[in-house]
């Protein structure tokens, strides 16, 4: 007779833990106004790490959406940079860090519902 086999209990965590890890981590470096900026690197890299694993589920668009928040921002938040030495910049760096925020917070509330991030919802 043949032993039936054990399955082994997977030792790393599921593909939603490491979504609300990310999400929670560019919040954290969000939230710190910079001073726990490497919280937000740290979630960059977990989502590029991992980003092969979600190929195929819903959680590869919300590794998306927040790669593409992260890149779209620090553009912005480049070019407002360069933009306050003509004093017009701090518009642009407001209207990033409202549009970052609704980006976590929309991206973030539809990973609790199960569902991807819409971005014309």
């Amino acid at each position: 007779m043949s032993d039936p086999q054990i399955p082994q209990p997977s030792t790393s965590p599921d593909l939603r833990t490491l979504t609300h890890v990310a999400y929670g981590l560019y919040a954290l470096g969000f939230l710190t106004g910079g001073f726990l900026g490497i919280a937000t690197l740290a979630a960059v890299v977990l989502m590029y790490v991992k980003r092969a694993d979600t190929a195929g589920t819903m959680y590869a668009a919300h590794f998306d959406w927040l790669l593409r928040t992260f890149w779209w921002a620090l553009l912005w938040l480049a070019i407002s940079a360069i933009a306050t030495l003509v004093f017009i910049g701090w518009i642009g760096l407001a209207a990033t860090v409202v549009w970052v925020l609704y980006r976590l917070i929309k991206g973030w509330l539809a990973l609790l519902e199960g569902a991807a991030p819409t971005p014309y919802a």
